[in-house]
């Protein structure tokens, strides 16, 4: 168990390379399948990477098993993954040379498998204690600024639906003043990739000072963590100090999606029909469906 979670750790192309030499002769056809193009080998089917390999589906999916995956789509997404060469300001996986379909299948590719890492990496202890703060809060502000800021935006479309005041701040200042005017039963929900912005940790400590709970949707790792009651670490392989904010970006709009769905969950089946309510106040204002 030991070495085949060592091998989960590692790289996955680099591990497959080193290995080479250890595999019978099927599944030393199946790795020089997926090694010649790795980028093609994650859009295959199993039954187009057999064909590849000149070899059957149940031996593509012993040789998956045989690195640690649960399967061949498990496989596809830690071989996404590993595939981490990029354009600088753009992208990780994006090459200067790639076709729309290239690269439109890479960032796919990438946002699933970094969907998956932070589904194993949350603390769903974490996400408990976050639900049972919001469910009780006063009122709810969501802070986020930069790329941060559309998730806060999404999280109050969400949350004002609770009968719970809530409101989103992407301004510093702003943030600021709320946080020194919070209180004892207010929650502040402060979403940042690096969690190391300056001024965001400083709302933090200022917040928590003024007896607020704050929430952290950040880099377990970073000051801001340290700042926070209760952190959901959430991490992603892109650095967005050289690339665009992509993948994160999905992960914590996921995370805010998994907060409002506990909340409603706790409100219980007498909460449902507020909620419909809300649902069937659009029918009018929309044409009805072809």
């Amino acid at each position: 168990m030991a070495a085949n979670q060592a091998h989960r750790d590692d790289n996955l192309l680099e591990d497959i390379q080193s290995r080479l030499e250890t595999l019978n002769k099927s599944e030393r056809k199946v790795a020089e399948a997926i090694l010649r193009d790795p980028s093609a080998a994650t859009r295959y089917s199993i039954a187009a990477l057999a064909r590849a390999a000149d070899v059957s589906e149940p031996t593509v999916n012993r040789f998956c098993r045989g690195f640690s995956a649960t399967g061949f789509p498990d496989f596809k997404i830690r071989l996404a993954q590993s595939i981490a060469t990029g354009t600088p300001y753009i992208g990780q996986n994006v090459e200067p040379d790639d076709t729309v379909a290239e690269f439109a299948d890479k960032i796919m590719l990438s946002t699933i498998a970094s969907l998956d890492k932070a589904r194993q990496a949350l603390d769903p202890k974490a996400l408990a204690t976050a639900i049972d703060y919001l469910i009780q809060a006063k009122q709810i502000n969501f802070f986020g600024m930069g790329g941060s800021a559309a998730v806060a935006m999404d999280a109050q479309h969400k949350f004002f639906r609770f009968n719970i005041p809530v409101m989103s701040y992407d301004d510093a200042l702003m943030q600021r003043m709320v946080a020194a005017g919070a209180n004892v039963g207010d929650v502040i929900v402060l979403i940042s990739y690096t969690g190391r912005t300056r001024e965001t940790v400083d709302i933090a400590q200022l917040a928590r000072a003024n007896g607020a709970t704050v929430i952290g949707i950040t880099n377990p790792d970073s000051p801001l963590a340290e700042s926070c009651t209760v952190v959901l670490g959430v991490t992603a392989p892109e650095d967005t100090e050289v690339y665009m904010p992509m993948s994160s970006r999905i992960i914590h709009l996921s995370v805010i999606d998994i907060l409002a769905t506990g909340v409603t969950l706790k409100r219980g089946a007498d909460f449902l029909g507020h909620l419909k309510k809300i649902k069937e106040s659009l029918k009018p204002t929309r044409f009805p469906p072809t």
